[in-house]
């Protein structure tokens, strides 16, 4: 009988859900009058490892319109199209430390300050190759569903109500238009824009996302190399300082995290090199940041150590050998072992607890294990359960009481 070892993983998930559920703060996003239709109880999240190991809770097939969480995917498409010289030729890398629907245009070059508010988002859709819409929608479809992994729908009733109420989109378009910075016209770029936010995702999805650009562009479900190393790169850079508009500084001091916000109530996180994170509940704070998704990565972080600025000790895997000790098979463990270290165990060591046997994992050279961390291997024992022999499929070899803390 195999053993699936993800469960504890999803237990985290599952209490970070619990944790938030009974908060009621926040509004559905009302500018769009689709956007209002969504359930304000709706709660899900997934997380992705760099290793195509996909864990989630809660409502995390649900779908919603992608929105403002398209912006750093498609100035990822961007920046692999055309180089990073040719696309901050039109949009700026800077934090604008204003709202999302900002005028915000430097004043000597015209540009928009970064991608990720809406006048430089517009700007970066209208740069992706394409002589249309219908072009340049074609191209971001199909690179965001290779982010992805699967084929995504346009929800047209959300395009539809999208296109009847964004004049303020189409002024920024004119206004970045005149100042020789769109690369389109703007009803062109605007149309495509329109159409990149209707995309309907999942929490699963944006995981999957997310950890595509962790893992420097190449999709680690599908295998297929997306974008390259250095737009991966860039882009990840621009989600660490301007990912969540004018909370972007708070953000990064209280999550750690490169992200993205939408206001359909996604919020996609990743840790580059170890995995991507996805979130969902529609309703928004007055930045427009998902209320419950804000206080999910909050929890997340503080709780396993994720802050990208923590001291992580040894980077190397968490396993330094495997051997045989009779018939039982014992990986030795090393280091600081974080959360990722964890889910990199349990992917990787699954495969090895049998029918009958023992795994035994030494904690004896593992000189701290974050506390997200220890509840998941503190697990493992009770979750494997027995051989056909009535001995333990999983046995902690913990002489310091690392896992205690």
């Amino acid at each position: 009988m195999a053993v699936d070892l993800r469960d504890p993983l999803r237990s985290v998930l599952g209490s970070i859900l619990d944790e938030v559920r009974d908060r009621t703060d926040g509004e559905v996003a009302s500018y769009i009058p689709e956007l209002a239709k969504a359930d304000p109880r709706a709660l899900g999240i997934a997380l992705a490892s760099t290793h195509g190991v996909v864990h989630e809770a809660g409502d995390s097939a649900v779908e919603f319109t992608i929105q403002s969480v398209s912006k750093p995917f498609v100035f990822a498409l961007a920046l692999d199209a055309l180089g990073l010289e040719e696309v901050t030729r039109h949009v700026g890398l800077e934090p604008s430390g204003e709202p999302f629907n900002a005028i915000s245009l430097d004043e000597a070059s015209g540009r928009p300050l970064n991608p990720m508010i809406n006048a430089g988002a517009i700007v970066t859709s209208s740069l992706i190759p394409g002589d249309t819409a219908d072009e340049k929608f074609a191209r971001i479809r199909a690179g965001l569903q290779a982010f992805a992994g699967r084929e995504l729908d346009v929800d047209e009733a959300v395009f539809a109500s999208e296109a009847a109420t964004g004049d303020r989109n189409r002024a920024l378009a004119y206004l970045t238009r005149s100042a020789g910075t769109l690369a389109s016209t703007a009803e062109i770029a605007t149309t495509a824009y329109f159409r990149q936010c209707s995309l309907t995702v999942t929490a699963r999805d944006l995981a999957i996302m997310a950890a595509t650009l962790a893992t420097g562009g190449v999709n680690p479900v599908t295998g297929e190399r997306v974008v390259g190393e250095d737009a991966a790169r860039w882009t990840t850079a621009v989600m660490t300082s301007c990912g969540m508009y004018d909370a972007s500084g708070d953000w990064l001091v209280r999550v750690g995290l490169p992200a993205k916000s939408g206001v359909g109530g996604g919020i996609v996180a990743l840790q580059p090199g170890q995995f991507g994170i996805g979130t969902f509940s529609p309703p928004l704070d007055a930045r427009g940041n998902s209320v419950r998704g804000v206080a999910m990565l909050e929890a997340l972080s503080s709780q396993s150590g994720l802050h990208l600025l923590r001291h992580r000790g040894d980077p190397l895997s968490p396993i330094a050998s495997l051997a045989h000790e009779g018939d039982d098979l014992v990986a030795v463990l090393r280091g600081e072992i974080a959360f990722a270290g964890a889910e990199e165990l349990l992917t990787r060591l699954a495969p090895l607890v049998g029918e009958q046997g023992c795994l035994v994992l030494d904690f004896t050279a593992v000189t701290r294990v974050a506390r997200g961390a220890a509840g998941v291997l503190r697990a493992l024992p009770e979750l494997a359960g027995t051989d056909t022999d009535g001995r333990p499929r999983i046995v902690l070899r913990d002489p310091e009481g690392v896992l205690e803390g």
